[in-house]
């Protein structure tokens, strides 16, 4: 969607969205709120989408070279936190995820809570999240397939909780800085 539209502003009827060939886009402040969990739900549709294509299409341990030697589809069950870390602990990973999802989501039905980039950041996240959530518990692992062989393999939710994390990250320094003024 970032790519899609070259102006995204806020106004008293409701989101507006200006796409490079001057389409605009309003989408009343009445549905606005839905967006994020439109987003979230897509980040999760396509993380699981993506690991059924993969168990249908490899055995664990088998890697397919899509770009080589950068980029390659690797099927990995991976019982481990984040890039492998913490191999075993499936019911505290399980907990964690839970906790940060309702968090966020209640952050998604408290009225301007958050706002802007921050929304766009935690839909991410959530999406991510629950795509993970979902493996644990339904196979006691992660499905991981993307391998640029200098990282750890992973899938399209982990992708989906570093952007989202890295949008946060950088919407609090941005924030922190306070407002940019000119000293002429």
């Amino acid at each position: 969607m970032c790519c899609a539209f070259r102006e995204i502003s806020t106004t008293i009827e409701g989101i507006v969205m200006r796409s490079p060939w001057e389409r605009v886009v309003l989408i009343p402040r009445s549905r606005a709120p839905l967006l994020p969990w439109f987003i979230g739900a897509l980040t999760l549709g396509f993380d699981q989408l993506s690991k059924w294509a993969i168990v249908r299409s490899f055995e664990p341990g088998a890697s397919l070279p899509l770009l080589p030697p950068w980029l390659s589809l690797t099927y990995v069950q991976n019982t481990g936190a984040a890039f492998g870390l913490f191999k075993g602990q499936q019911t505290l990973f399980i907990v964690l995820s839970v906790c940060v999802i309702v968090w966020v989501g209640r952050q998604f039905t408290i009225p301007d809570a958050v706002g802007g980039a921050v929304r766009w950041a935690f839909a991410l996240v959530v999406g991510g999240a629950s795509g993970n959530l979902i493996d644990r518990v339904r196979l006691g692992y992660v499905i991981d397939f993307l391998d640029l062989h200098w990282w750890p393999v992973f899938n399209i939710g982990d992708s989906a909780i570093t952007v989202g994390v890295a949008i946060l990250i950088l919407h609090s320094l941005l924030r922190s800085r306070g407002p940019v003024t000119s000293d002429k």
